[in-house]
């Protein structure tokens, strides 16, 4: 129950957010380029940003603006490969920001539980993931504008 509260919380805080099966998506407040600037400042380390219509511009096609933020926490990950080293198989995490056919911007990402979820040595309930899973509900709510 307590996780449940925790996670509803989060996802209130985060603003409008939809549930996907195993992904949320957290409505957006601007568009792509500029949520992607707040989701690179809002505080992890980032690894990489993947500019996914850069791409198919560079091949002659089109696709609505749509990026990666890759970023992480060692202090959090470290402690999900120390339990199961195929873990590094899914961190660092990712974030998805896109426009939709409507012209709505969106934040996506999987739920960390959702993602370790075949891996044998993860405990679902492992602080870590609970934290992985605050985090990205926080940093994807201040990046949203909500």
């Amino acid at each position: 129950m307590k996780r449940f509260l925790t996670l509803a919380a989060l996802s209130f805080l985060a603003g409008p957010a939809l549930a996907d099966d195993d992904l949320t998506k957290v409505e957006a407040s601007s568009d792509v380029a500029s949520t992607m600037d707040a989701l690179e400042e809002a505080g992890a380390t980032v690894f990489a940003r993947v500019d996914h219509a850069g791409g198919a511009e560079g091949v002659g096609m089109e696709l609505a603006p749509s990026q990666v933020l890759i970023f992480g926490n060692p202090k959090l990950g470290t402690p999900a490969m120390q339990d199961d080293p195929l873990a590094g198989l899914y961190l660092p995490m990712k974030v998805l920001v896109y426009e939709d056919a409507d012209g709505q911007v969106w934040l996506a990402y999987e739920d960390p539980e959702e993602t370790f979820d075949e891996l044998d040595g993860i405990d679902d309930d492992a602080e870590y993931i609970q934290k992985m899973t605050g985090a990205l509900g926080k940093l994807t709510g201040k990046a949203a504008g909500g």
